[in-house]
């Protein structure tokens, strides 16, 4: 028998948490540095270059690649020749490592898990428990597969059962133009096919923390074919990066098979954003794994600098009639104050209002960003923490109400619902993105914060930052103009065009 130490589990899984929030592996970055390199639509590769230069600060600065810091997945596998010396379970050595790693004063991560999910959804406060998946295997060590997976890219989870003789292409095809943008693309992919319903969840999860290597697929196999075919068809899509239309929507296609029954076909699909998080280790006993950062070298030399093409905006000054002139695809660089406001504040206020109570905030003539930030960094220069956008059709069913405040507009990620751009457009107001999965980057244009509404909120309190040069672009203009819907379309009908070409 192996005899490996508690010690070595929670302390393995607390640094291999750490690592993973401010590392992205290099195959990640050096599949989305080819997907930067060929994208041809302007909006989409200036998102693609944030989200580069964003992993390369965060790797540099070791903070996290996103505010959205993630509900921790591991995968384990136990040989049956391995004793662990210890009277704790191992989901409670597991879950020792997530509080430790999440409550570590070097590297603060933000503490997204709720208890009592159906009532009050108390936060843990140190994000614990993981979602832990245990398997026995034959031999003498335990393989880890440990990931954090954002709201974002987890909400937007398929799932179906098909008749035998569907079509898995035509189902992903339909079903990826109705996750949006919220899942934060280009990304990559996770399909389980077959066993029951729950099997293939846990195929599709298991499935995208396999390596990235579509392009080394082998057409003669049937699954690497059925890959292929999803990757090529999924990007002519045209949905492109951060759902504003171009040649990557995806970066890899992954699939996990497993027997089933003759009359079903379960199938399931997970994205993993652009902000993908896993590694995979194991333990025998002996020594504790190294993690080591990928080499500098990894990341592209970026020059391309968007403040030549941005509109500078001073937020304190801005009126109704001067965002008149926005169109959807401008990008701006913003300066001056921003409230910021998602879930609970927003649900906060609409009570308030609907009880003809005053609001603890004026937000009248101001734009709210919807964010939950990591916190800072103690002892360090940092306002905030990392404080990227939070996926913004959450916030739609408030919206009506929230725009008879006075607000100007709105700061979020992906597309809007269908009411709340004809609301938008009736009210004369825009609503703007930032990039997910630049949560680093953004945070740096952040000079002040201070919560100044809801403490017991936590991160969803509503705070009042002051920006200098905030990376945005006009998502939806006081016209109506959706760049969610014009983008993808144009790019859908191009790539089209240039498919045919090269058939003909």
């Amino acid at each position: 028998m192996r005899r490996i130490p508690e010690s070595h589990i929670t302390e393995t899984i607390f640094r291999a948490l750490q690592y993973i929030s401010a590392y992205h592996s290099p195959d990640f970055i050096q599949s989305m540095t080819r997907a930067w390199k060929k994208e041809e639509s302007p909006a989409a590769k200036n998102a693609i270059g944030q989200i580069l230069k964003n992993s390369k600060m965060a790797a540099i600065g070791f903070r996290p690649i996103c505010q959205d810091t993630g509900i921790v997945v591991v995968f384990v596998e136990i040989g049956t020749k391995v004793w662990i010396d210890t009277e704790l379970s191992l989901q409670d050595l597991i879950n020792e490592g997530v509080r430790k790693a999440y409550t570590s004063p070097e590297n603060p991560l933000r503490a997204s898990v709720v208890k009592n999910p159906e009532s009050d959804r108390i936060n843990t406060k140190d994000n614990t428990p993981a979602v832990i998946h245990m398997e026995s295997i034959p031999g003498d060590e335990i393989h880890f597969w440990v990931a954090a997976k954002g709201g974002g890219s987890e909400n937007k989870a398929k799932f179906a059962v098909l008749n035998p003789s569907d079509s898995i292409v035509d189902w992903v095809l339909q079903k990826i133009p109705e996750m949006g943008a919220g899942w934060c693309p280009p990304g990559v992919l996770g399909i389980g096919i077959g066993g029951t319903p729950e099997k293939a969840m846990l195929l599709a999860k298991r499935s995208l923390l396999d390596p990235i290597d579509i392009d080394k697929l082998n057409d003669s196999d049937p699954v690497q074919k059925l890959r292929k075919e999803i990757y090529t068809k999924a990007n002519s899509l045209g949905i492109g990066a951060q759902g504003l239309g171009g040649l990557t929507t995806v970066l890899d296609v992954k699939i996990r098979t497993y027997p089933t029954h003759a009359a079903s076909l379960p199938i399931a699909l997970i994205p993993n954003c652009a902000a993908t998080r896993h590694i995979h280790f194991s333990l025998n006993g002996e020594t504790i794994p190294d993690f080591i950062p990928p080499p500098i070298q990894t990341w592209p030399d970026m020059e391309e600098d968007s403040r030549t093409e941005s509109k500078i905006v001073d937020l304190d000054s801005l009126t109704s009639d001067s965002i008149l002139d926005w169109k959807a695809g401008d990008r701006l660089l913003l300066r001056g104050t921003l409230l910021t406001g998602r879930d609970a504040a927003h649900k906060k206020i609409v009570e308030l209002l609907r009880e003809g109570k005053s609001l603890p905030v004026d937000l009248k003539g101001k734009f709210l960003y919807y964010v939950g930030p990591v916190d800072k960094k103690p002892g360090s220069d940092e306002v905030v923490g990392p404080a990227g956008p939070t996926t913004s059709t959450r916030m739609d069913k408030f919206t009506e109400e929230i725009l008879e405040t006075g607000i100007l507009g709105m700061i979020g990620k992906a597309e809007r619902g269908n009411q709340t751009v004809e609301l938008l457009k009736n009210k004369k107001r825009a609503y703007l993105i930032a990039v997910g999965g630049a949560a680093y980057l953004v945070s740096k244009a952040i000079r002040s914060s201070e919560v100044i509404a809801f403490p017991e909120l936590g991160m969803e309190a509503i705070h009042k930052f002051e920006v200098f040069d905030m990376p945005v672009l006009v998502a939806v203009d006081t016209s109506g103009n959706s760049i969610h819907k014009t983008g993808p379309a144009y790019w859908k009908q191009k790539i089209e065009i240039a498919n045919a070409t090269e058939k003909g």
